[in-house]
């Protein structure tokens, strides 16, 4: 996994907006057609979704995702952790059905133990 190369494959997609692009953050507004290409990308990359899920976020999670306005029912989040880093995919979608919010973060580990 590979925070940099994820952002380069989103970059690949027809968004409205790129808000962020940094070394650990990027968040931009994709329209509803690209929505299941960018879904299937991520599912690839980082696997099924950890939400919305039966099972509870673990605590390090949740303290991330409520860091950068949590995550509510209607909402899509990826997490993948590895070694050295964690990368959260979150989705919120617009109440006009036409455009989603991504936001995708890369923590280091180290930092957080």
């Amino acid at each position: 996994m590979d925070f940099n190369s994820l952002r380069k494959h989103m970059k690949l997609f027809n968004f409205e907006a790129l808000r962020t692009d940094c070394d650990n953050f990027f968040e931009g507004v994709i329209f509803q057609q690209e929505l299941d290409k960018l879904t299937l990308q991520l599912k690839n990359i980082m696997g099924e979704p950890v939400f919305p899920s039966k099972n509870r976020l673990p605590h390090k999670v949740q303290e991330t995702v409520n860091g950068f306005g949590g995550i509510m029912p209607g909402q899509t989040l990826y997490y993948k952790v590895s070694e050295t880093d964690s990368i959260l995919a979150m989705l919120w979608p617009w109440k006009d059905g036409q455009r989603t919010t991504i936001k995708i973060i890369q923590q280091n580990n180290q930092q957080n133990n």
